[in-house]
């Protein structure tokens, strides 16, 4: 699929949009500097995060590690901990790893050139160009969810947008769309506009200056746009969380190593099934477990009942079953320390409401 834009539609294109940017924009800190360390840090924070929930974290994140050497220097598990609530745990993961990569390769200096932004871990093509152009506004153009959204919608593309060709496609288009006088105002606003005005399921079309070119809106397909190819079902999983304290205020805790959700991230002894478990079924697979002798502990579900935890492509349904010991030998903290490990939502969760 081809476009024939012009270079008169082009211009007023891009002149339209950072018009309107200039009027509309929010005042967020991260558009406020040209520092690509800080730059890192916010669109890291809002890869799969709406704004609302990722500011929080970018204030916490800036004020702990105003610079990148100080980000190095703290530990994985630190950056976990102050990472925790936020999911995708790999993007956490990923910032600290960098950190210390560029303290080695690049003297503690962030870089900013695309071409090197790229091959450090966590960042993709999206990142690279929008921290080279929000810091020395190289012309690189940005491909989010809200720039596919309005590009497919105005231009009426068709092409399912989870796939390798679309990138291209959207990519190509943009490329030709962005200023070549002022890219990083043009990779805001192109955003913003997709998130204030072209928005999933209640775009506004009465305000949007492109309403009379909009091929979504003149053939009301609005809705329609962007085309995504359908979702592979979610893996069903479930997790048996052990609850397993001793009178004088231990408890048993692992760190999660696998290559898996939650990785690096410390949770309670698990027994993962293949479905939900009564307290008979549990007491069985307990005999696999060599640490304790379950068959002369009382143990209950807590609350009676099952959670659930939704994941992109998983769903998680977990119990936790609480054990009362007189004393634990291994693996064991202090109860009262439990707020200094990073743990996932679900854990983090019970340990705000269960009454210790």
């Amino acid at each position: 699929m081809g476009f024939n834009l012009s270079q008169s539609f082009i211009n007023s294109f891009s002149k339209n949009l950072i018009s309107w940017y200039n009027l509309n924009k929010r005042e967020l800190p991260w558009r406020n500097t040209n520092d690509p360390y800080k730059i890192w840090l916010s669109e890291i924070i809002l890869q799969q995060t709406k704004i609302v929930q990722g500011l929080p974290y970018y204030i916490r994140f800036v004020n702990k590690y105003p610079n990148i050497k100080k980000l190095a220097l703290s530990s994985e598990k630190e950056v976990i901990k102050l990472w925790e609530g936020l999911g995708y745990y790999s993007r956490a993961r990923n910032l600290h790893k960098t950190a210390k990569i560029v303290i080695k390769n690049y003297d503690g200096i962030f870089p900013s050139k695309y071409e090197t932004l790229i091959k450090l871990p966590g960042i993709g093509d999206y990142t690279a160009s929008a921290i080279s152009s929000f810091s020395i506004n190289e012309i690189n153009p940005v491909l989010d969810g809200n720039v596919y959204r309005f590009l497919s919608r105005l231009f009426g593309i068709d092409i399912p947008i989870n796939t390798n060709k679309s990138f291209r496609e959207f990519k190509n288009i943009a490329k030709k769309l962005i200023s070549r006088k002022n890219p990083s105002d043009f990779n805001q606003a192109i955003m913003e506009f997709g998130s204030l005005v072209c928005k999933p399921k209640n775009p506004k079309c009465n305000e949007c200056i492109y309403q009379k070119k909009c091929f979504a809106y003149l053939n009301q397909k609005t809705l329609i746009f962007p085309i995504k190819t359908i979702k592979k079902k979610s893996r069903e999983r479930f997790f048996n969380f052990l609850i397993i304290k001793s009178i004088n205020g231990n408890i048993i805790i692992e760190k999660r190593i696998n290559k898996d959700i939650w990785q690096n991230l410390y949770q309670f002894p698990l027994i993962e099934t293949e479905k939900l478990l009564d307290k008979k079924s549990l007491l069985i697979k307990l005999k696999e477990y060599k640490s304790f002798d379950f068959q002369k502990t009382e143990f209950y579900l807590y609350q009676n009942k099952s959670f659930n935890h939704k994941l992109t492509h998983q769903n998680i349904n977990y119990s936790f079953w609480i054990f009362n010991v007189k004393n634990i030998k291994n693996n064991k903290v202090k109860i009262k320390n439990l707020e200094m490990y990073p743990f996932p939502k679900p854990i983090s969760n019970f340990l705000l409401n269960f009454n210790w």
